[in-house]
């Protein structure tokens, strides 16, 4: 299992403003999304602070948060990237693996990614993920670049609500009603 060593609570940011944003949601019953805890168990702690200092993943972790929308469940995790180009490093085969399965029961899977220089989310679909991910596997690229994602899926902020995915889940949703292909990641 991985260990977790107290460097700061990396993507923080990301985090606050994605639960933020959850909070505004379920306030207007339009969502209830959840952060997923990644079980721990503490090695070493500093009783002075009380915060653990050291700790290892007692199981991998697939996604951030999950939940439903009007009636769609829902999974996705959230990343944060400090240049215009995000290594594939950052997505496990094992989330690949949740978030395909996740599809094929009829929910909607993605990332938030955040572009800290930027200060810029985008939602990358599940299915464009895919193709970023097979690319890699094929022997191709090990990273995908700013300049190829799709200007149509950056998160805007409206009213209040830093991080506006929910109008990026539905464009992403209207797409797959329209599109007659196969579900992502649905390969028989």
């Amino acid at each position: 299992m991985g260990t977790w060593n107290s460097r700061g609570l990396r993507g923080s940011v990301l985090e606050e403003m994605i639960n933020y944003t959850n909070e505004k949601y379920r306030g207007k019953k339009l969502a209830l999304i959840q952060k997923i805890p990644t079980p721990i168990t503490p090695v070493r702690f500093d009783k002075e602070s009380r915060h653990i200092t050291l700790a290892y993943f007692d199981q991998r972790s697939t996604v951030d948060y999950m939940g439903v929308v009007q009636g769609v469940p829902v999974c996705f995790d959230a990343k944060e990237c400090a240049v215009d180009s995000f290594p594939m490093q950052n997505i496990h085969e094992h989330q690949v693996s949740f978030m395909r399965d996740f599809e094929q029961q009829g929910g909607a899977a993605f990332f938030l990614l955040y572009f800290t220089h930027r200060q810029e989310c985008y939602y990358l679909r599940f299915r464009e993920l895919l193709v970023y991910y097979e690319r890699m596997l094929a022997g191709g690229l090990k990273h995908f670049k700013y300049a190829e994602l799709d200007p149509a899926y950056f998160v805007s902020s409206e009213k209040g609500v830093n991080l506006h995915y929910l109008r990026n889940l539905q464009q992403d949703l209207l797409e797959r009603e329209d599109s007659p292909q196969e579900t992502a990641g649905s390969k028989n």
